[in-house]
Formats: structure tokens, sequence, C-alpha cells
């Protein structure tokens, strides 16, 4: 039996000079992924044949240079000093914040283009979008980051994780919480968790809402324990300061959208427009 090496490998394959990442390659699972768990409830919805491929290959591009921008820009101090870094994704450093501001807006401006519901694409969509942010979280743990503080073997050993886990957690020396894995497994259950919601006969644009609501809680106890965090002052993390007001947002907008009687029932006109 073939024993794995640790720390593991970020590099799945180099084709020719081209090293190609583990961290890109598990982005793509998720994307691809994901775009095939709205292709299939899109049919049962009536979408139109190919307008979720279309959306994704505008999305991604401007949600990936979103992320990263984001993720620079409050990083700036150190990216100001090393400009050829700034596009060097594969090392990591993209924040999913900024990647989720940056879809929403092309979503928005999408739907507006192809005379489509925005809300209903977001009720269709967030389920794939929290796929594949759980499932984006192995690529962090292929490159050793977003863990959190230092930790004992014996702890991480009492949560049953098996061995190629806690010892990729193992860095210089120093085992470390597993907040990647934290987080993806809260997202997994989100996916179940929405996929549910919408069997029922729910209220437009409250599933995005629950995904926003769900999402940003558990972002925000698991970023307490991160050592990377994005910082806006020393003591208040950038990620749970916009976790809390996606919180607050989310609530808000549903209450909202009830009381002026825009969430109507999914079952309502339901053909997209």
């Amino acid at each position: 039996m073939l024993a794995l090496v640790y720390p593991l490998n970020p590099i799945a394959i180099h084709l020719g000079p081209i090293a190609v990442h583990w961290y890109g390659v598990i982005i793509g699972i998720g994307v691809i992924l994901g775009l095939l768990l709205a292709e299939k409830e899109g049919e049962k919805r009536g979408i139109p044949p190919g307008t979720i491929g279309d959306l994704i290959i505008i999305a991604l591009p401007i949600a990936i240079i979103c992320a990263r921008t984001y993720y620079v820009l409050f990083e700036w101090s150190y990216y100001k000093n090393h400009l050829t870094e700034i596009p060097a994704i594969w090392h990591g450093g993209i924040a999913i914040h900024g990647g989720i501001i940056g879809a929403v807006l092309t979503a928005i401006w999408f739907c507006r283009k192809r005379k489509l519901s925005f809300w209903k694409m977001a009720d269709l969509l967030a389920p794939s979008l929290l796929l594949g942010q759980a499932i984006g979280r192995w690529g962090n743990f292929m490159n050793q980051e977003a863990h959190g503080g230092p930790v004992s073997r014996s702890f991480l050993e009492s949560l049953h994780l098996p061995d190629f886990i806690i010892n990729q957690m193992n860095i210089n020396g120093v085992y470390y919480h597993p907040t990647f894995l934290y987080e993806s497994i809260w997202n997994f259950t989100g996916v179940i968790l929405l996929i549910l919601l919408r069997r029922i006969d729910f209220r437009r644009g409250e599933i995005f809402l629950t995904y926003l609501l769900w999402y940003s809680i558990g972002r925000f106890f698991v970023e307490g324990l991160r050592t990377d965090s994005l910082m806006l002052t020393s003591h208040i993390r950038i990620a749970q300061l916009v976790s809390i007001v996606c919180v607050i947002l989310s609530i808000v907008i549903a209450f909202y959208r009830r009381k002026k009687g825009y969430a109507l029932l999914s079952s309502t006109a339901d053909n997209f427009k």
C-alpha cells in the first residue's frame, strides 16, 4: 500500500513547465458539482436550457477577480511591495465574501439582461454556491492554510479525524485547529438544509437569504478560531464584521419583502420571469 507523505504536495500534476495546483483543481471540482446540481434543479423549474451555464461562464471569473481583489486590498501593506504576487491565487488568498459580492452583482445584471427573476435564480443557485464553498475549503487543506490556533495531537485524535487530516495539520512541528474542516462540514450541512427547504412551497428569495444567514453564522464562529484573519483593526476581524452585517441584512430583507408582498410563494408564476 502506498504511504502518504506529509505535508501533502500542493501540486497535483506538472504539464510541462505548468504546475497544476490542487487548490485550483478542488475549486474546479466544486464549480462543476455545483453547476450539475443547479442544472438538475433548473430542469425541474423550467429555466431555459443553457441559462445557468451562461451565467456561470460570466460570473465565475468575475467572482474570482473580486475575491482576490478583496483579499489584496485588505493585505495591501504586503502586496504593495510584492506586486507580482497579486495574480498568484494558486498560493491561496481569495476572500469568499469578495467572491459572493462579485457573483451576486453579476447575477443581478445577468437576470435583468435576460428578463429573469433574480430572486428565483438566487434561490436555485444558493445550494450550489454553498456546495462549492464546502468543497473549496479542501483547497485550503492542501495548502495548509485557513487553519486555527495551535492544539495538541491528542485533541485532534479526540475529534476522531483520519490520520491524513491530523498529519496535514502538523505544520513545522505544531498541530493546528482544522478550521477548514469545521467550515466545510457546516456548509455541507447547509446544502442539505437548503435542498430540503426548497422541497416545500417556500417564499421567493428566502432560500438565498437562508443561505446568507446560515453561512454567515457558521463563518462568524469559525473565523474566531483562525489565525490568518483579515483585520479591520487590531481587534476587529473583517469576516466576522461582514458576517454580522449579512445576518442582519438577510433577516431585514426577508421581513421587508414579506411586508411589501414581494415574497410570493415559489409556486406562484413559476416561470423565472
